[in-house]
C-alpha cells in the first residue's frame, strides 16, 4: 500500500522560506513520477511542481523561480523548496504520485495523494 506523508508546513511571514517533504513508504518512487498541488480555501486544486523518473522539471507559473522541487531515492522522499513565499501561497500542500515515472499538470492524473500539510504566509 502506498503511502504518502508530509511534512514541514507552519506558519511564516513573508519573504521567508520553508521546505515540505514529503515521505513514500510501500513503494520506491522510482520510476514514479512526484509532484506537489496545494489547495487554498474556496479555490481548486492547483498544480505546484513535478519531477519526473527523468526529464525535465515542471514548475506551475506562479511558484516558478521561487520554489524547486527535489528528490531523494535513498531516502525514498521529495522535498519542495519554498523561497520568497508571499501571502498568496498560503494552502493545504499536498504531495502526489504518479504511477509509471512520467509528470504531471493535472489532479486526475495522479494516483496517490497524501494527507496535506498546511502552509500560511502572512503578511
Amino acid at each position: 500500500q502506498v503511502q504518502l506523508v508530509e511534512s514541514g508546513g507552519g506558519l511564516v511571514q513573508a519573504g521567508d522560506s520553508l521546505r515540505l517533504s514529503c515521505a513514500a513508504s510501500g513503494r520506491t518512487i522510482s520510476v514514479a513520477g512526484m509532484g506537489w498541488f496545494r489547495q487554498a480555501p474556496g479555490k481548486e486544486r492547483e498544480f505546484v511542481a513535478c519531477i519526473p523518473w527523468s526529464g525535465g522539471l515542471t514548475y506551475g507559473d506562479s511558484v516558478k523561480g521561487r520554489f524547486t522541487i527535489s528528490r531523494d531515492t535513498a531516502k525514498n522522499t521529495v522535498y519542495l523548496q519554498m523561497n520568497s513565499l508571499k501571502p498568496e501561497d498560503t494552502a493545504v500542500y499536498y504531495c502526489a504520485r504518479k504511477d509509471g515515472g512520467s509528470c504531471f499538470r493535472q489532479a486526475n492524473g495522479v494516483d496517490y495523494w497524501g494527507q496535506g500539510t498546511l502552509v500560511t504566509v502572512s503578511s
